[in-house]
């Protein structure tokens, strides 16, 4: 019987602390967790971010919101800059942008405060996701991802005559093949003939 009871008890502690750990990790990500993954179902495939809280919290609580309340299901990615579609811009760059698009305002939250990169230390390199914007304080709810390094678009880059560059707020994590797939399809001038779609945007939970 006390060997019995010695095994009941091992398998009982072991499950315990198991369903600790999960209960921890959720709680967590929910949270008080800096960094939250959040994934992206596209039709051409998954896109994985890592969302920085810690470094831009305005910029990353607004995206977070925007998942949070669906506001990107069944989105778009609808742009794609390549060198070979930007003659007219001296300063070139290499993104895909996505989003709400020009025609969803009553989807659109209120525009954010400009988190730049002299701040975050977030710098537009290979797989940045930021913020598209016109003038700054406007960043809502459009995204855009980097293929490549993108200096220009930092504070004081050259991309945007203001110099105060965009808000970067996270890394893809897994999926640049996909940015990749996305970027290459056909362009009349930027915009992609027929829009990417985005099933879903959801946190990792686990």
């Amino acid at each position: 019987m006390t060997k019995l009871y010695k095994t009941i008890h091992f398998r009982y502690s072991i499950l315990f602390l198991v369903l600790m750990n999960v209960s921890c990790s959720n709680t967590d990500l929910l949270n008080g967790s800096n960094q939250v993954t959040v994934i992206m179902k596209t039709e051409l495939g998954k896109i994985v971010l890592q969302i920085d809280r810690e470094n831009a919290p305005i910029t990353s609580a607004n995206f977070l919101r925007n998942v949070d309340e669906k506001r990107y299901d069944n989105s778009s990615f609808y742009r794609a800059v390549r060198m070979d579609n930007q003659a007219e811009n001296e300063i070139k760059i290499e993104i895909i942008q996505g989003g709400l698009g020009p025609l969803e305002a009553d989807l659109r939250l209120p525009p954010i405060d400009h988190e730049a990169t002299s701040n975050t230390g977030i710098l537009h390199e290979n797989g940045t996701i930021s913020m598209a914007r016109a003038e700054v304080g406007t960043a809502s709810s459009e995204i855009f991802i980097c293929l490549g390094d993108q200096p220009e678009l930092d504070y004081m880059g050259s991309r945007n005559p203001d110099g105060q560059g965009y808000a970067a707020f996270g890394h893809v994590i897994k999926g640049m093949d996909v940015v990749r797939k996305i970027q290459g399809q056909a362009t009349e001038k930027q915009m992609l003939m027929e829009p990417v779609k985005i099933f879903s945007v959801k946190r990792r939970l686990f």
